[in-house]
């Protein structure tokens, strides 16, 4: 016990070094200070974290950009254990900003300059330096911090649906051009900037010619979708299927952990086409307004393990009501006959 509250003063007194060391401009102490916050780090409660993380974040443009992103993955750290993320987020989001920028300036340069097959960002030598640059390479080489510590950041719906939203947008415009030039998928950041919430959900069971509206929230992707559908639908005595466990269930909402669940449903566009499980919510078109999507029976048994994509993000989706038949007709006019 002793030496846990020693640890635990050592955590927040590392903080204020770190602080104090950014504010001098001197290097050398703040890779002191670093060091002395990760070895006090498991040490530390979750006050002191709360405290920490805002303290931490924002410090971030004071720091230059190589250690920067280590920084970020503290400042992620600390907001899984309580420091809250609507204080973090937009410093968070400030520094994925110019990483992006200069990981799409690297991948411009390594096309002008011979291309072939990129470096992973854990992988850039001593010839790719030469080829593109110093800070271009310290953004491609940091992209995956920063994206640790958005995802920890988008985890929170409060980050995802409050004023600081619209920024999802603009990270979205830049991330696509680098993954499509590097052929690097980051695919955890990728996912997270789509996720939905409190978003309308119209669900026609072609089967049964039946309609229902629903409403979802923090869904990672379709595998999760598909299991909560299977609980609002079949488990609520609507359609015919495989009702998934409570455990199942419960593990695409905010329990941890994951358990084997069977597919009850083909998820398609009205047009026919397949909305992969592998996706994400954001496939379902929108149709007058309203996300449209179309259950038919699985062509083949399928099975995954049910859980959520995102483990630290809670889901939820919720059915609000049972179409009537003729309105249930009006959607179904803009579905292509079944294949």
């Amino acid at each position: 016990m002793i030496f846990g509250r020693k640890g635990r003063k050592r955590f927040l007194e590392a903080v204020a070094g770190f602080e104090a060391a950014v504010r001098e401009k001197d290097g050398e102490r703040s890779q002191r200070a670093v060091r002395e916050i990760q070895e006090c780090y498991a040490d530390a409660t979750d006050d002191e974290f709360h405290e920490a993380g805002p303290r931490l974040a924002a410090l971030l443009p004071q720091v230059p950009p190589g250690p920067s992103g280590l920084i970020a993955v503290l400042i992620g750290a600390c907001v899984e254990r309580g420091a809250d993320a609507t204080d973090c987020a937009p410093h968070i989001f400030d520094g994925l900003a110019e990483a992006l920028g200069a990981a799409g300036e690297f991948c411009a340069r390594w096309e002008a300059t011979g291309g072939g097959e990129m470096p992973e960002p854990d992988s850039v030598d001593e010839e790719a330096l030469q080829r593109v640059g110093q800070d271009a390479a310290v953004g491609w080489c940091t992209l995956p911090q920063w994206e640790m510590a958005s995802v920890a950041m988008l985890n929170h719906p409060a980050v995802r649906t409050g004023p600081g939203a619209a920024r999802r947008t603009d990270l979205l415009r830049a991330l696509h051009p680098v993954q499509e030039a590097s052929g690097h998928d980051f695919k955890c950041l990728h996912y997270a900037l789509l996720v939905l919430d409190d978003e309308p959900l119209i669900v026609l069971h072609r089967p049964t010619g039946t309609g229902y509206a629903l409403r979802m929230s923090g869904i990672g992707d379709n595998f999760q979708l598909h299991t909560l559908l299977a609980d609002a639908l079949v488990g609520g005595g609507h359609v015919p299927g495989h009702a998934p466990s409570a455990q199942e269930v419960a593990v695409c909402r905010d329990a941890p952990g994951q358990v084997p669940t069977t597919g009850s449903f083909n998820l398609a566009t009205p047009g026919g086409e397949w909305v992969w499980n592998e996706g994400t919510p954001s496939d379902i078109p929108v149709v007058d307004g309203v996300r449209l999507l179309v259950l038919d029976p699985p062509p083949y048994a399928r099975g995954w393990p049910a859980g959520r994509f995102f483990p630290g993000m809670a889901g939820d989706l919720v059915l609000e009501r049972v179409l009537d038949r003729a309105e249930t007709g009006r959607w179904l006019e803009h579905c292509a006959p079944a294949n």
